[in-house]
């Protein structure tokens, strides 16, 4: 603002406290806010970074989820990570039927990722702990080579677990679809898991915190599953499936 204008405005102020016995100040601007979407990253004030861009490109193993994550989440156990390239099985056998993400999508090999307690493997797929209560995570991901056709193949896989939220009385069962919007094109859906003795009216318990589940990924023309067996709660769940879908 000019310094004549400042001085115009302090003179009309005087004058109105003159005839009403206080004096009358500008009021101050209101301060500049930024828009932010809701479930978005933001930056840290002063840090200058921007929010992430959208991936492409081939799939490489820094695309996939770290064991340190599980860590930051307050997971205690030491975590080994095992990894592979090709074709194979995700999502649950007991909902949606044991599938392969070729059979589902007809898409080219992914990168598998399995997180476990042990260093045990199934002969079969290292990504596979031999027990299934020493399984972390795991995770499956390629890339669609378009954003188009990776949200289309996002999609299709959310469409698969859906049912899953209504199963008969005992059988386990998935809760409602929390979605993680990081920013543009970096999305993703989650699914807490509630085990049977929870499910008494054919969905999930309400007020009850979920243990672990599953979470269908979207970043640019990279897409994925992740699923998550070690028995994390809401706060860790939507920490994990961010860290993920943001990495992805």
């Amino acid at each position: 603002m000019r310094a004549r204008t400042v001085v115009v405005i302090l003179l009309v102020a005087i004058g109105l406290g003159l005839l009403t016995g206080r004096f009358v100040l500008p009021a101050r601007s209101a301060p500049i806010t930024r828009a932010v979407t809701p479930g978005a990253v933001t930056s840290s004030p002063g840090n200058g970074s921007d929010a992430p861009k959208p991936a492409g490109g081939p799939m490489t193993g820094r695309h996939l989820l770290a064991a340190a994550e599980f860590r930051k989440a307050g997971f205690p156990k030491h975590i080994y990570m095992r990894d592979r390239f090709g074709d194979g099985r995700y999502a649950n056998e007991a909902c949606t039927g044991e599938k392969t993400l070729g059979e589902t999508l007809g898409g080219s090999d992914s990168y598998f990722r399995g997180l476990m307690t042990t260093r045990d493997a199934d002969s079969s797929d290292p990504t596979l702990a031999m027990n299934i209560e020493d399984q972390v995570a795991r995770e499956v991901a390629a890339d669609a080579h378009s954003p188009a056709l990776a949200q289309n193949f996002t999609e299709r896989l959310l469409l698969e677990e859906v049912p899953c939220q209504n199963e008969p009385a005992t059988h386990w069962v998935y809760g409602p679809t929390h979605t993680i919007d990081v920013a543009p094109s970096i999305t993703a859906s989650w699914l807490g898991y509630y085990n049977g003795d929870l499910n008494t009216t054919g969905t999930a318990p309400r007020g009850k915190e979920p243990c672990g589940g599953i979470a269908i990924l979207w970043n640019g023309s990279h897409y994925g599953v992740l699923e998550v067996d070690a028995c994390l709660d809401t706060a860790a769940m939507t920490r994990i499936v961010r860290a993920a879908v943001t990495q992805l």
